[in-house]
This record gives structure tokens, sequence and C-alpha cells, in this order.
């Protein structure tokens, strides 16, 4: 028996792991099939914004709009695959994908959650955005957005295998697919032409919203007009520009300029809103100009062509970058000083002139996390000045102060705790996540420190009014959108941003002694409170506060012409 059971075969073994059959792997695809589910996922989920806008157009509000729509997104689809069809190479397809996709995945984020719009202008501003101007607009669901409209998407693409063909044939392969695709682009825009065209003339935003071509055209249109930035080289200006000599027993002015930031005209209560959002000013004797309009819609548009003689028209058909009111006024042989809370700098107005910027302004009462209220820019001021050359300062000191003012989006954090007169606040810098209401008590807190910090500078100027004829004169780049229509922030296209974005607050405050001097009143300035008026005065005017005579000096833009003319 023992014998018999050793001579029963032995049991069957499995065979090795490395023997075992092998999983199934993915089966290639053709570049043309990912590039037209690409094309579809682009047009259809990251152009959201885009059929937001549609939607809610009353003219399309039919059967006939509704036919466009699907037409519209046809055009989008055929027009991806003719320019990917031209990148459809072994080496270039799945770098060229991720690039759309992931730039549609950002564009799709803040067309959806600011309400904005992509153009030449939003991209400038982008690109002069500093790391922590950045920092401020990240949070989780900007995160999770980029992730699933993006990254995800990215990640499948690149473990998707492609079945090339060789090198001739895939040449054929990808003119078919960019003639196929504008074919198609073609052929539907003519259909529907009338629609497309109506609807393009009257409705202009709605190009700014096609992702991500926006974003690239914005880029590609970059390069016909100059950016003003630090380092880029400038013609002078106003190089005859001076001072007549002062009249005996006269003291020289010491002016605080103050450069706004984000602040909307309709939220300050000197100018009817009804919240008391000024209450210190309305106690000084100010003179507030409730009829402004910026030259902007963003900070990198308003200020370089605020400073500038030229006026919004002519500055944006520039083609050189040219010198600007900073540095007039130093031609003149006034003492200028340039004071900046402003991560993001001058834009370059101020870049031949002393300046301090926010990393030297720290103190630790008035600073955290690499940020300060506004206020520190009068710390230690007087040392500032004195380090000026004496013969300047005899002529005069002009102080630029840069806000960070209501810089948004996390309003919250421009004012100390004392300054939260309007709660509760939203209190994160994803405003589409708080109620409207929180959002305006966030910002019109920004607004009642800023009249905290205005009032703080005339004071500082009354204290010094035995040696100088000070005035104080505070104007805003440009406004913000809180919420309307679902629009938060700045930055649209000037011709259809909300007034909003665009009407700002100028503020004067002039000494007894300044007036004196100047033959400039208050109450001549009282009498432009609601004249039409936009930061293409500045310059002039500024001139023309200070007395500067120049060649470059209009004075058909400056408020004070009417002044003299009245008190001579």
């Amino acid at each position: 028996m023992p014998a018999l059971l050793a001579a029963a075969p032995a049991a069957p073994t499995p065979p090795p792991a490395s023997a075992r059959q092998p999983r199934r792997a993915a089966q290639p695809l053709k570049p043309a099939t990912v590039i037209l589910l690409t094309s579809l996922w682009i047009a259809s989920i990251a152009n959201l914004a885009l059929w937001r806008a549609l939607a809610g157009l009353p003219e399309l509000a039919n059967g006939r709009g509704l036919a466009f729509g699907i037409a519209f997104g046809v055009m989008i689809v055929a027009a991806h695959v003719a320019l990917l069809g031209l990148l459809a190479w072994r080496w270039t397809l799945k770098p060229a994908l991720t690039l759309f996709l992931l730039a549609a995945a950002g564009g799709a984020y803040f067309m959806l959650s600011y309400g904005v719009v992509i153009d030449r202008t939003m991209m400038v501003n982008v690109l002069l955005t500093d790391t922590r101007e950045a920092r401020e607009l990240l949070s989780g669901r900007m995160l999770a957005a980029l992730l699933l409209l993006g990254v995800l998407p990215v990640a499948l693409l690149w473990r998707t295998p492609l079945r090339w063909a060789r090198p001739v044939r895939q040449a054929g392969h990808n003119a078919l697919l960019f003639v196929a695709g504008l074919a198609v682009l073609i052929a539907t825009g003519g259909l529907f032409f009338q629609d497309l065209s109506a609807t393009m003339r009257n409705h202009t935003q709605l190009r700014y919203l096609i992702n991500p071509l926006n974003s690239f055209y914005a880029i590609a249109i970059m390069g016909r007009q100059p950016i003003q930035r630090n380092g880029v080289a400038v013609a002078p200006l106003g190089q005859d520009a001076h001072l007549p000599a002062l009249a005996a027993g006269a003291r020289p002015p010491l002016v605080i300029m103050v450069l706004g930031e984000t602040a909307r005209t309709d939220h300050l209560g000197l100018n009817g809103y009804a919240r008391d959002t000024t209450p210190r000013l309305a106690q000084e004797n100010v003179v507030s100009l409730r009829n402004v309009w910026s030259c902007g819609t963003n900070t990198a548009a308003s200020v370089p062509c605020m400073f500038s003689n030229l006026g919004r028209e002519a500055f944006e058909k520039r083609q050189t970058n040219t010198e600007g009111l900073v540095d007039v006024l130093q031609h003149a042989g006034l003492a200028v000083l340039w004071l900046d809370n402003q991560p993001g700098g001058c834009k370059g107005v101020c870049d031949r002139v002393p300046k301090v910027d926010y990393k030297q302004l720290q103190v630790p009462d008035l600073c955290r996390d690499d940020e300060c209220f506004d206020e520190v820019m009068l710390r230690g001021l007087d040392e500032r000045i004195a380090q000026l050359p004496p013969e300047r300062r005899a002529r005069g000191v002009v102080v630029f102060m840069h806000q960070m003012g209501s810089h948004g989006p996390a309003y919250y954090k421009r004012m100390p705790a004392a300054f939260k007169k309007f709660t509760p606040e939203c209190t994160t810098n994803a405003l589409q996540q708080c109620p409207r209401e929180q959002v305006v008590n966030a910002y019109d807190n920004t607004i009642a420190y800023t009249d905290h910090f205005l009032t703080s500078a005339i004071d500082w100027l009354k204290a010094r009014e035995g040696q100088w004829a000070p005035a104080m004169v505070y104007l805003s780049d440009h406004g913000e959108s809180l919420g309307e229509n679902n629009l938060y922030l700045h930055g649209l296209p000037y011709r259809f941003a909300p007034d909003v974005q665009k009407q700002v607050p100028w503020i004067f405050w002039l000494s007894p002694a300044f007036e004196r001097q100047s033959h400039i009143t208050q109450a001549c300035l009282e009498r432009q409170r609601d004249e039409k008026l936009s930061h293409d005065h500045y310059f002039h005017s500024t001139l023309g506060l200070l007395g500067v005579r120049t060649q470059v000096h209009d004075a058909k833009r400056d408020l004070f012409t009417t002044c003299r003319a009245t008190s001579g």
C-alpha cells in the first residue's frame, strides 16, 4: 500500500508568477481621437463660464438660441481640432495638450468664481503679480478645481499610449485634421453667421470667455504695446520743468499724495453712501470729488496711465514708454519720496526717485505675515524726509504713499481688529463662498480704515504747519465689484466693465498756508464736486497744484486753472 501511494502522480504545482497571463495593456489611441476628446472636454466643461453667459442673454432664450449655442460649441471644438492638428507629432502633442488643459482649468476657475474675463490687460496684471498677491488667491476650492479640471485630465493623457504613424503618413493625418477642423469651423460659422455676428457685436465680452484661446490670444497681442514695469527703458519727459521762486516769508510745500487701492466712490460716506464709512474725514475740511473715472480697471493698467501726461486713449495707443509725473516733479527740483505698501510695487512709475518698499517698512505692531497696515507709512516719516537733499527740500517735498487700501480678495486682512465695525465679515479669499453682505462688510471695513489712515496723515501734516505749507491728495487707482451680477474683484476690459470698477474717489485737504500761497481754495474745488473728471486730469492737476511750469503741462486738464484765474 505504501508503494502504491508513492506511485500516485503528484498534484500539479501552479506556474510561477512570471509565467502567469500578463494584465491586458491599455489599447493605444490614435492622436486624432485624443485631440477630439480633449477638444470636447475643453469646449464643454472648461467653458462653463461662456455657456453661462450665453444662457443669460435674453435674445438667445428660444429654440434658435439653443441651436446657435450648440453650433458655437461645435465651432470651438473645430477650432481646437484644427489648431492641435498642427501640433500632432510624437514629441509635441502631449506637452501641447497639457498646456491647453492646464490653461483651460485656470481660466475656468477664475472666470466662474470671480466673473472676470481674460484679455490683454488681465494677462498683464497676472504677469506683474508677485508671489504674495498670488498666494492670497489660493484656496481649497481653487486647488480642487485645478485638480479636477486640469491635473486629472492631464494624468489620464500621459497614461494613455498613442499609436503613431510614420512621419510622412502622420503629416498627412495632421493636414487632414487641420483641414477638417477648419472646414467645420467655416461651415458652421456660415450657417449661423447672422447670430454669431450680432451676438459678438452686441456682447463683445464673450470673445474673452472662449477658454483657453482667450489666454493665448491675450499673450500673443501683448507685443503690440509696451508694458510699463520696472527696468523698462523710458524716454525723458518734462526736463524743462521748474518752480517759481518762493515769495518772501513763504513756506515750502509739504504734500502727501496718497495713491489709493481699489476704492470705489459709492462706498464713501462722504459721497452719500448710506453707511458712515468716513466719519473722521467728514469732520475735516476736505473736498471729495464724486464723478471721477479711472484710466483702467486694474493697477497694472491704471497706475502707469494716471501718472502719464497722455490721457487714457493716447496712453493705450502709445508705442514707447516715457517718464511720468514723479519724474517731472523731480526735474522741477522738488524733493520726491515714494513709500510703497503694495507688494506689486509702483509699476515702474517711481523707479527714478528715492523709494521705500513694504519690506523696509516693517514695524512689529503694524506688520504681520510680511504685510503691513497702511499707517506704517507715517512711521519715521520725518527721518526719511530729512535724508532727502536739503536744496530740494527747500523748494518743497512731495511724498507719494501707495496704499494696500482695499486690495482684495482678502479684505479682512487690510485693517486692525479695532476697525472692523461692520460685521460679520467674509474671512476667506474665496469671496463666492460668502454671503454678499459679508463681502460688503469686509470691504466697507477697508474703507473705514482708509478714513483713519487719511485723517492720520492730515493730523501729521497739521503738526508741521509751522515749517511747511501742507496739503494732502488722495486718488484711487480703480474700483471693485462686490458680487453685483456675480462679478467680484476687478480687471474687466474697460469698454464693458461696470461703473463700480471705474468710478473712484478723489479727495483734497489744503492747509490755510497752502491756500494762501497757491491761490487755490477749497471753495473752488467744491464747485467741481460733481463735474465729470478722470485720471487724465491727475498729471496736469498735480503740476498745477505745486506750481510746476513745463511745456508738458496742459492747462485744460488742470483742475486748478480756473481757481487761479478766479483768485487772480
